[in-house]
């Protein structure tokens, strides 16, 4: 018996694999948004060279231009580095809010969903608690509790997170708890724990990713928003929220509010699109 070598079948096969990793444009595109406000928070000095606190009087209320591309404010601030310099606490917060809701929620799903018993009869009322609340007004409540600026709107927008987390994580660790492979660990002498972190976790945790990149953008909508009613850091911060409700005073100068929610709506939007390219990827 003998064997051919057919490099045509080969080249086939690779130009296969490279086609099924071919990003869809929107997606790209959103990676592009994405990446472009990351690097807007973590070196804003590298994207604008104007102030975002000091202003020039004679250059207040400005139109779009090539100097100020995104005009100036009442004070004769450059808003396209307003907007820029507020990309950092923006990003920031709602990564804190992430955190905070990927492992409260997901300690308490993991825990309700593996033990079972009474342990998941008092996590899941809880949970069931939390979601009966409105995540906007929890966050409301929350922050008003603790404080007035972002990092407390962050806690509480992680906090209104919590139940959509231990919900997910639950139903993911009960489907898993009950594969074959996990039997058979029990068969073969593993531990509650070992199984847990080395079969459950691992398994139950591919969902997670997707809802966390949805709540990112979640998250910074919400920040926005508890922002915009003043439950954020106060001016001179330059919180995306907050210069949306700066704005909406001087509605003879659009700008001022057009160019703050552009940048918010595109982020959110361009998050929510990789979250459901990360949905539908093996």
């Amino acid at each position: 018996m003998t064997f051919s070598y057919n490099p045509s079948l080969r080249g086939a096969d690779l130009a296969g694999r490279l086609a099924g990793f071919r990003l869809p444009v929107t997606v790209a595109l959103s990676f592009a948004v994405v990446a472009l406000v990351v690097a807007w928070s973590l070196a804003p000095g590298l994207f604008t060279s104007h102030s975002p606190i000091n202003g020039v009087p004679t250059d207040k209320l400005l139109g779009p231009s090539l100097q100020h591309w995104f005009g100036t404010d009442h004070l004769g601030r450059d808003l396209y580095a307003r907007v820029v310099y507020g990309t950092a606490s923006s990003v920031s917060s709602a990564l804190v809010a992430v955190v905070i809701g990927v492992f409260a929620g997901g300690l308490i799903g993991l825990l309700a969903g593996f033990l079972g018993g009474w342990v998941d009869i008092v996590l899941a009322r809880l949970v069931d608690v939390l979601l009966a609340i409105p995540k906007f007004l929890l966050a409301v409540i929350v922050v008003t509790a603790i404080g007035f600026e972002t990092i407390n709107a962050a806690i509480a927008t992680g906090v209104s997170a919590v139940a959509v987390f231990a919900r997910v994580t639950r139903a993911e660790v009960i489907k898993t708890r009950q594969a074959t492979f996990v039997e058979a660990s029990f068969l073969l002498g593993g531990s509650r724990w070992y199984i847990l972190l080395r079969h459950v976790l691992p398994n139950a945790s591919r969902s997670i990713l997707p809802l966390a990149v949805l709540q990112f953008g979640e998250s910074i909508l919400v920040i926005a928003s508890l922002a915009f009613l003043g439950y954020g850091d106060p001016p001179p911060a330059s919180d995306w929220g907050l210069l949306i409700s700066i704005g909406k005073d001087y509605l003879k100068w659009p700008w001022l509010v057009y160019a703050p929610a552009f940048v918010t709506i595109a982020t959110v939007l361009s998050v929510n699109r990789i979250s459901r390219w990360l949905r539908k990827t093996d």
